[in-house]
């Protein structure tokens, strides 16, 4: 565990205190295969917790509404310059408070409310800001869903390409929250310049392994990308809007006065931090590696008769759908978390049962990469997963393999709690 103390939060909180230390204890003692979380580093942790939280910064650097920003443009003008430098981007946005604001600041800078857009439908690995019909983004605009094949569940360009000249979005939207497979942005520019469309691509999953040169960029292709900046980049909560030049007024003007405020401080200092983190050796190596975890994860899995979405992997991510297991998604999480493997339910293409209990679950290698697995603990991972999913209400097993899991974490302390 973190020999960090919460001296003043025990003093006052000691409630809340002891809430945050029993958080840092589960996320020591568990296996974490939530796709879209990860582990950051003390220093990230350090920069997200400093006095930076006090200073308002309405505004962009040498352009805010308040005084006393020496410090504050200096902060944001080096994440500005670390993303652009470690992404290849010609204008970085870093105020955004997460990915789904800033995707929403793209609408704004581009369309107007009822204007056409073609995202990737949500039950078959898209987002919600993509065009869900529960989110803003479908209830603002004429929204459009491409899918995938329902032989291959691959995305099936010349299907997407015939959406896209049916319906003439103004903004076709690439990028996903659970597709194990790497898009085409080639062929997806390809598209959008037919259908005279602007390209976004929403890299929130993969930006982590895009800095780290483990899947192809979407910068080359696309007119703007966002991301988180946690996830597989492994820094704080936060988002970032890259572009081309042409469009940075509209971008920054859309963040800034158009969906929000003052930008958080302290969050784009933790920014910075992993950005840096990002450009290193190291980084590279990490990125690489949670890529082979999550293949040796995927091949472990199929030995032992689980149904994987495409089959496998191709980046950080795994879709299995449980229905020859005769299990829910759901059931199959509660039942891991007990054992001491965290994941989420996910709803699988084409799926049958209901969105909140659905047929699969989602599994991430981001997370146990930070801490040090590698291809051998993905095999102990899978055995795990196999026998709690053969005994889903088996609490002896259950107990007995949350123990082995903390034996195993005991081992590999991950960055920022070791």
């Amino acid at each position: 565990m973190s020999k960090h103390v919460l001296h003043a939060l025990r003093h006052t909180d000691p409630q809340l205190a002891w809430l945050i230390r029993a958080e840092e204890k589960r996320q020591f003692d568990k296996i974490r295969l939530i796709a879209s979380e990860n582990y950051v580093s003390r220093a990230v942790l350090e920069a997200s917790g400093t006095v930076l939280t006090n200073k308002y910064s309405e505004g962009y650097a040498g352009k805010r509404y308040y005084e006393g920003q020496e410090f504050i443009d200096q902060i944001e003008e080096l994440a500005i310059k670390r993303a652009q430098d470690l992404f290849g981007a010609e204008h970085v946005n870093v105020q955004p408070y997460s990915g789904s604001p800033a995707n929403l600041a793209v609408y704004l800078a581009f369309l107007s409310p009822g204007d056409t857009v073609l995202g990737m439908a949500l039950p078959h690995g898209g987002h919600l800001t993509h065009g869900a019909n529960v989110s803003i983004t479908g209830k603002y605009f004429k929204a459009f869903s491409y899918g995938l094949d329902e032989g291959t569940h691959q995305l099936n360009y010349e299907n997407i390409r015939a959406l896209a000249l049916e319906h003439k979005p103004k903004m076709i939207i690439a990028g996903h929250s659970a597709y194990p497979r790497i898009p085409d942005f080639e062929r997806f520019r390809a598209i959008a310049d037919e259908a005279g469309a602007i390209l976004m691509v929403d890299m929130a999953h993969f930006a982590g392994l895009v800095a780290g040169k483990a899947h192809p960029s979407p910068i080359p292709y696309a007119d703007v990308v966002t991301s988180t900046t946690h996830k597989t980049l492994r820094g704080p909560r936060g988002g970032i809007i890259l572009c081309k030049e042409k469009y940075a007024a509209a971008i920054d003007k859309a963040v800034f006065p158009g969906v929000q405020g003052g930008p958080h401080n302290h969050t784009t200092a933790a920014m910075a931090v992993a950005f840096k983190e990002a450009s290193l050796p190291a980084f590279e190596t990490y990125a690489a590696q949670i890529v082979a975890n999550a293949r040796a994860l995927a091949t472990a899995l199929t030995k032992r008769g689980f149904t994987l979405i495409t089959g496998g992997t191709d980046n950080h991510l795994i879709l299995a759908d449980l229905a020859n297991k005769n299990i829910s998604g759901r059931a199959a999480a509660v039942a891991l978390n007990a054992a001491g493997i965290v994941l989420n339910c996910n709803a699988v293409p084409f799926d049958k049962r209901k969105p909140f209990d659905p047929s699969g679950i989602r599994i991430g290698t981001a997370a146990v990469t930070s801490r040090g697995f590698m291809e051998a603990e993905m095999e102990q991972i899978a055995v795990c997963i196999d026998e709690v999913i053969r005994a889903p209400e088996d609490a002896a097993l259950h107990a007995r393999i949350a123990g082995e899991v903390a034996s195993l974490c005991s081992k590999f302390p991950p960055p920022g709690l070791g």
